[in-house]
């Protein structure tokens, strides 16, 4: 997969460069409100589509997040594809003031990546979940059967990326997609996986480990 460890993600520049250039027209107008605001604003999308380099745990059987945010839920179910005997799902939102550069959260294949249309609730609803759009990357671990994350739009975030493509062999902690403007991530992990955050816990892609499978 194409190295994606820039600084500021090239995708920012699409919305740095029109503020920018507004901000300097503004300036030679003396429109000099107008050229502040227009000024925060290409500082604000720097800021936004920054990517930090991280530590990844070498934890064995470990679960990196794959989301900057605040833990929504950790929740137990059934009656999904690969997950015969259950799952845990753990709900991350993302704030427009999070870093939204996704991370692989287990090393393995990418064994099915699923995009669906929807609409663009709040990502902290729980109507979110199964509403909204969504991206969803399933994993066939190396030892521990499948992770799936699922990538959800929200209010303001209109546009997921998503670089994987099925088949590829994927790291645990590398790069995968982003997501535009505040949204949320679910972890989709087979039963019995020991999870190790709570409700309100707050994460870092790659760098936090959330679990562990059996």
């Amino acid at each position: 997969m194409k190295n994606h460890a820039y600084p500021i993600m090239p995708e920012g520049f699409l919305f740095f460069i029109p503020f920018a250039l507004l901000a300097c027209l503004f300036a030679v107008l003396s429109w000099y409100v107008a050229a502040t605001l227009s000024g925060l604003l290409a500082v604000f999308v720097i800021w936004f589509f920054r990517n930090p380099e991280r530590n990844i745990p070498d934890e064995d059987k470990g679960i990196a997040s794959p989301a900057d945010g605040r833990i929504l839920k950790i929740e137990e179910g059934k009656g999904m594809d690969g997950f015969p005997e259950g799952f845990t799902k753990v709900s991350i939102f993302m704030s427009l003031f999070n870093v939204h550069v996704n991370r692989v959260p287990c090393s393995g294949q990418v064994k099915k990546i699923s995009y669906r249309e929807g609409k663009f609730f709040a990502a902290n609803l729980d109507k979110a979940s199964t509403e909204n759009e969504s991206n969803a990357v399933t994993i066939t671990t190396d030892d521990s059967g499948e992770i799936r994350v699922v990538q959800i739009a929200g209010l303001v975030a209109r546009r997921i990326v998503c670089w994987l493509e099925e088949g590829m062999r994927v790291t645990r902690g590398e790069r995968f997609g982003m997501i535009r403007f505040g949204s949320r991530l679910e972890v989709f992990a087979p039963r019995g996986t020991r999870i190790i955050v709570s409700p309100g816990d707050k994460v870092k892609a790659g760098a936090t480990v959330i679990g562990f499978l059996q």
